[in-house]
């Protein structure tokens, strides 16, 4: 056990003081008087120095203490209360270890208001620029119409077919931000439940049809699946995952592409669902960072694409939200697999 520094002081104080008595006692003796024998010298001594260490001791640590005290009271960060007599002024360092965890975690309480204010700036402008277009698109359109133009029947249905286009842009925008709100709030509650996942995906596959057929895009299982696969989750956020994936890979895959789900098991209790596609692929710069809300590997065709741009960070918050895993592999000009992990039925 390392001696505490004060004892250190206080003895070594109590040493030269001592010392400094000897000398005196001693010079003492043999210029004044004789008549002391060395005896008493060295029981006055032994005294003087056991004085000197306990008063030396307490006055140390009244020093310290003091002062210490008044760190605490002047700044507001430090709780006085958790300031013990005995162990702070009997090693200063715990005053400073004090100081530097409360550095620390200032230091790493900053740089997380900070990147969440860079966050809060950055999606405040995306989704004002996310609103801006359909809403100036739609305003364009109405004022047109307002002007003159529902005079003419067919640039009456023209306009007003833009501005339903542009309007359900801006709800599908508004129910995926809600839809993350209550997720980020937990105020979307995750109703689970034993369901086929293989028929969940059938489903999907029957809703997005047509639209794979416009892009002569397949949609297929990897393989013929003899049995049903039972897993266990919210089977209405699910669908929405595998919907949001299904409608991305049909969105950015080439024409006369295949998009495969297959369903493997991951381990003893889990299963992973694995959606893949031969589309165009993602640039490795992009990855870590496409599940971003309204994140867009490619700004201007993205757009042109339609979507709210909030897609896979609704996919993100889903399957974290299940305590699962969401996992990304792809390669540009090849094609890419998102996956995600689902707990095995019981």
């Amino acid at each position: 056990m390392r001696f505490k520094k004060t004892y250190s002081f206080a003895l070594w104080s109590s040493v030269y003081l001592t010392l400094i008595s000897i000398v005196f006692a001693l010079f003492s003796y043999f210029f004044f008087s004789k008549e002391i024998d060395l005896l008493s010298i060295f029981i006055f001594e032994v005294i003087v120095f056991v004085l000197s260490f306990f008063i030396i001791q307490y006055r140390a640590e009244r020093f310290i203490y003091k002062r210490i005290k008044k760190i605490y009271d002047e700044i507001s960060i430090l709780d006085v209360d958790d300031l013990k007599k005995k162990s702070i002024t009997t090693d200063i360092e715990t005053l400073s270890k004090t100081v530097q965890e409360f550095v620390e975690g200032k230091r790493i309480e900053i740089q997380n208001l900070t990147e969440r204010d860079s966050f809060r700036r950055d999606f405040l402008g995306n989704v004002a620029h996310e609103l801006k277009t359909p809403l100036f698109t739609v305003q364009g359109y109405i004022l047109t119409l307002l002007e003159g133009a529902a005079e003419d029947e067919m640039i009456r249905t023209k306009y007003l077919d833009r501005t339903s286009k542009g309007v359900e842009r801006l709800v599908s925008i508004v129910k995926d931000l809600d839809m993350i709100a209550k997720l980020e709030t937990e105020g979307m509650k995750m109703n689970f439940e034993v369901f086929n996942i293989l028929e969940l995906v059938q489903n999907v596959f029957d809703l997005f049809e047509m639209r794979a057929k416009k892009k002569n895009i397949t949609l297929q299982f990897d393989r013929i699946y003899e049995f049903p696969v039972f897993v266990t989750g919210d089977i209405e956020r699910i669908e929405q995952v595998l919907i949001n994936l299904v409608v991305n890979s049909i969105k950015y895959g080439k024409p006369n592409g295949v998009t495969t789900i297959g369903i493997e098991s991951y381990n003893e209790q889990k299963y992973i669902i694995k959606v893949m596609d031969n589309g165009e692929g993602i640039k490795q710069e992009h990855l870590s960072r496409l599940f971003e809300r309204f994140y867009r590997v490619d700004q201007s065709r993205s757009r042109d694409q339609g979507g709210s741009g909030l897609g896979l960070s609704i996919v993100k918050h889903i399957i974290e939200a299940h305590n699962e895993t969401i996992l990304l592999k792809s390669i540009y000009g090849e094609g890419s697999e998102f996956s995600f992990t689902l707990e095995k039925a019981k």
